[in-house]
């Protein structure tokens, strides 16, 4: 497993464990993720034109240097995260990133106030088996809104939690909400394994 990298502002599972600290219901990693499922997570990321992605839930930005690495020079890159520590972070840590403090269940909103109503990737990192039906589908009707009839969809899911029911429930009410939904090999070099969904043309736009 590639290791996290260090900076100024210090390694950047320190920042991880003190969001995990502050907010352990809502941090449903063990670690960041790993080099390999932030580069299979940022596939979905057009590599030409001048395309705009999204990531909810950014955490330390490993998948924001992912991102970073694939988007084309005229692109834009946003990430909405809830805890203003991490929010302060990755901003410090991620050149070129806008970062938004705010909830991804607003995400309408919060991308309208910076002129973006329409988005060609989004890739979230939110903890989905911690959330409740309603918080789940809530989040995915606002990522329906903002991609339409021809963005892209990315997320992952720890191998372990697949008999959850809040996992199983996640991962019907994507396939109910997108005509395709691809779930990809899993990624063992990563702590815990885990797996992307990557999924297109929402059912409701």
């Amino acid at each position: 497993m590639s290791s996290e990298p260090t900076t100024a502002d210090g390694p950047a599972w320190r920042e991880f464990l003190g969001a995990m600290v502050r907010n352990p219901a809502g941090v449903g990693a063990v670690w960041p993720s790993s080099a390999r499922l932030s580069e299979r997570l940022a596939r979905i990321v057009p590599s030409h034109g001048e395309p705009v992605v999204v990531e909810l839930g950014p955490g330390t930005g490993a998948v924001s240097s992912q991102v970073a690495r694939r988007l084309p020079s005229g692109g834009r890159h946003l990430a909405v995260e809830l805890d203003p520590s991490m929010a302060s972070y990755v901003e410090r840590t991620q050149p070129g990133l806008e970062v938004i403090n705010g909830d991804a269940a607003k995400l309408v909103a919060l991308l309208a106030e910076r002129d973006v109503h329409h988005v060609d990737a989004v890739i979230s990192g939110l903890p989905w088996s911690l959330f409740g039906a309603e918080l789940q589908q809530a989040i995915l009707d606002q990522v329906v809104e903002v991609i339409g009839e021809t963005g892209a969809f990315a997320t992952f899911a720890y191998s372990h939690t697949l008999p959850m029911p809040s996992a199983r429930r996640f991962k019907a009410t994507l396939r109910d909400t997108f005509d395709e939904v691809v779930a990809t090999r899993t990624v063992w070099r990563n702590l815990p394994p885990a797996f992307c969904y990557l999924c297109r043309r929402p059912k409701r736009s």
